[in-house]
């Protein structure tokens, strides 16, 4: 069972059914909301080479992100999408059987024949194993860290709450008119323009232009008083209604963009249902699964979105789980164990390079504070291309495929990390030339005497 149909865990859904796992995903949401596989990404994405940020006072440029060089070093381009093109790219993967909606989970019970889940209209469900992939507030890892309070096993880091440094509001609009916006027409027909504007205050934006003539934009605050601190402490327990996200909306109108025009403007050219407002927790949490239980993404660790690691750790999770997962010989608690701490081993010591990464990357993005503010100015104008190639390096030589579907061939100059390669796939391998071996004996033998006799 999988609860939580984000990115990893659709991600995960599809590794299952490529390996021939059974599965069920549980999504509390009551639908999705539009939030060969590779050419069909390549439909929805744009490749994006740097990343320019500008002064709010005067779009005085500062300096850029280069990400070109990534093509030479990884072998592959960076793109950029919007996440729900590729969320509705990854549940058109997914049969619609395998996945039940309004499923919010309750309570949890598991021990060593399976996990059990009760949901909010009275189901009841079974599995061997339980993955929680249901976001930053986990019920599942609410649920699982309740049973390890009471048996006085859980860190106490874990059961502290989320750190809280920045929120976000993020909107994709709808095709825009290039003739309002002809530096979009001009200069990034094929590639993504992409800027970023420091503001006054705790304020930072900018936007992606995206395919089909489209733009995706974001408005970050910073927590820099303990006025915003209370205030979206208060948040967290709550939804950001529609009416607050209109308020803000107006705040920011005024604030000008560097491809000409306002903030106003991109907000005017996008659906009100595609406006999120969201809060940006950091955590690593230490314990990542028990007994017949497992988290993924945000349930195990909180990344801030800045430097997009948040979903890609996510969709690494999925596949690093579902290798373990296909190691599974036969299905008891021990082997189930296994597969776990195999899982936490390779992910958790990734996990905390990439959100010392996110940190780094969050700093230069959106920091305000006169730190940051100066360690923007140093990395931008002495230290960009040491910057970038020392921590995009783990980032870079760190790519986890599926062990068992072919491989996606290395094409860079950077030396992949070593990945433990699935014994089950080689073996299924080994047998499948093996019968293809002895079908080809069996047909030759059988050709050869039948083209003597006719010869004769």
């Amino acid at each position: 069972m999988i609860v939580g149909a984000g990115l990893g865990g659709l991600t995960l859904a599809i590794l299952l059914q490529r390996s021939g796992i059974e599965y069920q995903l549980f999504e509390k949401s009551t639908e999705i909301k539009p939030f060969g596989l590779y050419e069909q990404f390549m439909a929805i994405a744009k490749p994006v080479n740097h990343i320019t940020l500008h002064k709010a006072q005067g779009m005085r440029r500062m300096g850029a992100i280069d990400i070109e060089e990534h093509i030479e070093r990884s072998g592959y381009s960076s793109y950029v999408c919007s996440r729900p093109d590729l969320y509705d790219l990854l549940i058109s993967q997914i049969p619609k059987s395998r996945i039940f909606f309004g499923k919010r989970v309750l309570s949890l019970v598991q021990g060593d024949n399976g996990a059990q889940i009760q949901t909010s209209d009275g189901g009841v469900y079974e599995a061997d194993i339980l993955v929680g992939a249901d976001g930053g507030y986990s019920a599942v890892r609410q649920a699982m860290y309740e049973t390890l309070k009471k048996k006085g096993v859980i860190p106490a880091a874990d059961l502290e709450k989320m750190e809280l440094n920045h929120t976000t509001m993020v909107g994709v609009t709808r095709p825009l008119d290039l003739d309002k916006y002809p530096l979009l027409r001009q200069q990034h027909k094929s590639f993504s323009r992409a800027d970023w504007v420091i503001g006054h205050g705790p304020f930072t934006w900018g936007y992606f232009s995206l395919t089909n003539n489209r733009v995706g934009w974001g408005f970050g605050t910073q927590i820099l008083t303990e006025e915003l601190q209370k205030e979206n402490d208060t948040s967290r327990s709550s939804d950001w209604g529609p009416e607050s996200t209109q308020a803000l909306c107006g705040q920011i109108q005024d604030y000008e963009v560097p491809i000409g025009g306002t903030m106003g403007d991109l907000i005017h050219e996008t659906p009100r249902d595609s406006i999120s407002r969201l809060m940006m927790e950091e955590k690593l949490f230490e314990t990542w699964y028990h007994q017949r239980t497992v988290l993924i993404g945000d349930a195990c660790h909180r990344i801030t979105p800045y430097s997009g690691q948040g979903p890609v750790n996510a969709m690494e999770d999925a596949v690093i789980l579902a290798n373990a997962i296909y190691e599974i010989r036969a299905v008891n608690s021990e082997n189930i164990t296994t597969a776990f701490q195999d899982y936490y081993a390779e992910r958790y010591p990734h996990a905390v390079d990439q959100l010392k990464f996110s940190k780094l990357f969050t700093m230069l993005m959106a920091g305000q504070t006169w730190k940051e503010s100066l360690m923007r100015w140093f990395v931008l104008s002495h230290a960009s291309k040491y910057f970038q190639r020392r921590n995009y390096a783990k980032t870079l030589n760190y790519r986890p495929q599926a062990s068992f579907l072919p491989q996606v061939p290395d094409r860079g100059t950077i030396p992949i990390l070593p990945q433990k390669p699935s014994k089950r796939f080689e073996e299924k391998q080994s047998a499948a030339r093996l019968a293809a071996n002895s079908a080809l004996i069996a047909s030759t033998s059988g050709f050869v005497p039948t083209t003597a006799t006719a010869t004769i």
